[in-house]
């Protein structure tokens, strides 16, 4: 997989095996990642700026990094003493997910569940939205919602799905353990997840938009939540 942009650099910068090869862009001039570069013996190449923007359509900051593939967890291995699980149910937009990721980093959330098949991946647009909190959150791939959703409440969770159609968030007494559902761009919750959350909760709107954008509306349930 390749990733690419300097804060991405400076956030793998603690667990440098994970860099296969970097490509610089000919123009490329911090000094202090090119001497932490030779200093580790890190494999690159630098390119002309044709080739080096063949690479990448995204804003690259002059450098690509080629990286392992990411590793999911599987959700066996999730700590169950965890107060709040996150779950996607099928994002599509990975600067939604990227942004997401940075915000569960920001209140301490360590858990994300997201499905294998028809929901976006971590690519490097995901990689480069989070900003580095990809390094500090979990993300948990399984084959079946409904099923993740059976183990989380085995394991004493109150599982609560973001709805327009729910109970206002600031008025429900939550659980000690939760999960927060939050649906795809532009379908919401799939009826099959829905029918398995506890309880439907929902952002009070008051101007003439009735949506939020996914990531700005996991921001305001995982701050509003109080338990």
């Amino acid at each position: 997989m390749k990733v690419y942009g300097k804060n991405v650099f400076n956030e793998l910068k603690n667990n440098v095996d994970r860099i296969k090869k970097v490509y610089l862009s000919s123009s490329f001039k911090d000094k202090e990642i090119m001497d932490f570069i030779v200093r580790n013996k890190i494999s690159y190449v630098s390119l002309d700026k044709k080739a080096f923007d063949k690479m990448s359509d995204g804003r690259t900051q002059g450098i690509i990094l080629e990286v392992e593939d990411f590793k999911y967890k599987n959700l066996k291995e999730l700590d169950t003493s965890l107060k709040k699980v996150v779950i996607l149910d099928h994002l599509e937009d990975p600067h939604n997910f990227g942004a997401i990721i940075r915000t569960c980093e920001a209140a301490g959330v360590k858990a994300i569940i997201i499905p294998k098949d028809r929901s976006v991946a971590v690519n490097a647009t995901v990689v480069k939205t989070s900003t580095g909190a990809l390094e500090y959150v979990d993300i948990f791939e399984v084959t079946n919602l409904r099923v993740a959703i059976d183990f989380l409440k085995d394991n004493g969770y109150f599982v609560y799905g973001a709805e327009a159609d729910g109970k206002m968030y600031d008025e429900v007494d939550y659980s000690e353990k939760m999960a927060l559902v939050i649906g795809s761009e532009g379908n919401g919750l799939s009826r099959i997840v829905r029918e398995a959350c506890d309880e439907i909760i929902s952002i009070p709107m008051y101007g003439h938009v009735n949506s939020l954008n996914a990531s700005v509306s996991f921001g305001v349930l995982i701050y509003g939540i109080k338990n």
